[in-house]
């Protein structure tokens, strides 16, 4: 694990704290921590896929949290800036290749890996949901950019998996798994407002926070919620417990992390201490 890229970050005038940067890993499902050209005392507004970019000051210096999705290509992608409210300008940055391993997976229940007609239909109902969530922009004075754990168990399946089930390729795994024990507690990694709630056919009983500034993250598999749309979360709050419904060899939970509607590993938003921690388990 590379060391983990950690900045203090103040403003005045109402604006941004934040204790530290996630870690800066500009792959495909990583994070660009990328200085603006920008030194003025508004924030610029900055884009990427045509999806806003959380933007944050370090002193006197502008600097942009991109989140890049796994199909993105490496080499050199641009940010849309504008500042002040003049024409937006490009600037460059460069995004390295990255391999992600191959997991094959059994799923008993092959209706979860072929789906009927009318289950398409409701996938497609709960994508709409999902996706409006992980587009949405919500501003916010203080976003949280380190997190905590939001299970206690060990890290199983990594981020970005090529997963396989039953003998057919799909989807990369878009977030983190923790073999955490049936029953055992979620809790939220860092403040945020609950924007999501559901029972859904691959995720399974699913939460959603918001944390502000396009940074959101998802909770998954649960064998029951306790918590509500629009309910405002402190760190380390119980969102549920663990389980195993919708599409789940066995109990664990999976968490996603997005940012910039890109989902991102959620390893970088660990510390070093939190990530060893885990490893022990």
């Amino acid at each position: 694990m590379k060391h983990l890229f950690s900045l203090m970050i103040f403003f005045c005038c109402g604006a941004l704290h934040a204790a530290a940067l996630p870690q800066a890993e500009p792959v495909p499902g990583g994070i660009a921590v990328v200085p603006l050209e920008s030194s003025g005392d508004e924030a610029p507004r900055v884009s990427f896929n045509d999806q806003r970019v959380m933007v944050l000051k370090n002193e006197k210096k502008w600097l942009a949290i991109v989140g890049i999705p796994l199909d993105t290509k490496p080499g050199t992608q641009s940010l849309q800036v504008q500042t002040n409210g003049k024409q937006q300008t490009a600037q460059t940055f460069v995004i390295k290749d990255k391999q992600y391993e191959t997991q094959q997976l059994t799923i008993k229940d092959k209706r979860k890996v072929e789906p009927r007609p009318e289950d398409l239909k409701r996938i497609a109902r709960e994508s709409h949901i999902m996706n409006a969530a992980f587009a949405a922009w919500h501003e916010q004075a203080d976003i949280p950019l380190q997190f905590d754990l939001p299970a206690s168990g060990p890290l199983s399946s990594p981020f970005g998996l090529r997963r396989i089930f039953n003998g057919q390729p799909r989807n990369p795994h878009s977030g983190l798994d923790v073999a955490a024990p049936a029953g055992s507690t979620v809790h939220a990694p860092a403040p945020g407002r609950v924007v999501v709630v559901g029972d859904y056919f691959f995720n399974g009983n699913t939460v959603l926070i918001d944390h502000g500034q396009g940074l959101i993250t998802m909770y998954c598999h649960m064998q029951k919620i306790a918590v509500k749309t629009g309910q405002m979360l402190a760190r380390g709050a119980v969102i549920g417990a663990v389980g195993q419904t919708g599409r789940a060899t066995g109990p664990h939970l999976h968490w996603s992390v997005s940012l910039n509607n890109a989902r991102v590993d959620p390893v970088l938003f660990l510390s070093p201490n939190t990530l060893a921690k885990a490893s022990e388990k």
